[in-house]
């Protein structure tokens, strides 16, 4: 997990999170995904979050996200945990869920996501972490004060090859293209005050995987972009 958290760190069965209360939703949240769990079948999607009864200071509830304006946003997706139903149904809790605009949560941020479980079936296996960033004041929803974040990111690392990479996207409807959004890992976790691989790699091996990136090794689908820019923003 990252260091420097400023949340309440939770361990689910195959993620873990942390989670703010001043916010009402998780800070981060990290796992590890292969290959090999997302070629098992997949169960039926839930239909309904729900509350986590584990967050010792209670967590947001759907009534927040109702008639809001925004979408209920997946860090941990529900697909990447679609092979183990306990898991996926925890994506479904709102320690797992922030506040994203609809074109967002189904535009930009779906593109990630579905470029990231790509480069998982390309590699192998990765360590994700996916969080929010909140600049200035926030705007809040529900009567639990939810935060709205300002960007999210996503940092991927294959450990096997050596390759990390980090995306930072800014909650608004977006229309560059995803590699726009690309930069180091040093980068980000100098915007957001963490250090993402501080339990899986040496200084050593910080100091050459998080300095730079290459976009060859997380190659972007072409169609996939054009299919955001011309669909997918505009549901």
């Amino acid at each position: 997990m990252p260091r420097g958290s400023t949340g309440d760190i939770y361990t689910k069965r195959d993620f873990v999170l942390s989670y703010v209360e001043s916010r009402e939703q998780p800070e981060w949240v990290a796992y590890t995904l292969s290959a090999d769990a997302l070629d098992l079948p997949s169960g039926k999607r839930p239909r309904h979050f729900s509350s986590d009864p584990s967050i010792r200071s209670g967590s947001a509830v759907d009534d927040d996200y109702r008639g809001s304006g925004y979408s209920r946003g997946h860090m941990v997706p529900s697909r990447d945990m679609s092979w183990d139903g306990a898991s996926q149904l925890e994506t479904f809790q709102f320690s797992n869920i922030c506040p994203q605009l609809i074109p967002y949560n189904g535009g930009v941020w779906r593109e990630l996501e579905e470029a990231t479980r790509y480069w998982v079936r390309r590699h192998g296996e990765l360590a994700i972490v996916s969080g929010a960033l909140f600049t200035g004041r926030a705007d809040e929803i529900g009567r639990n004060r939810v935060d709205v974040p300002s960007a999210f990111y996503k940092v991927i690392l294959d450990q096997h090859a050596g390759e990390s990479i980090a995306f930072l996207i800014p909650h608004a409807v977006q229309e560059d293209h995803l590699r726009t959004f690309a930069m180091s890992v040093d980068e980000l976790e100098k915007r957001v005050d963490l250090d993402f691989w501080a339990e899986l790699l040496g200084e050593s091996e910080q100091s050459k995987i998080e300095s730079g990136y290459d976009l060859s090794h997380w190659p972007i689908d072409e169609n996939r972009y054009q299919k955001r820019i011309k669909d997918w923003n505009h549901r």
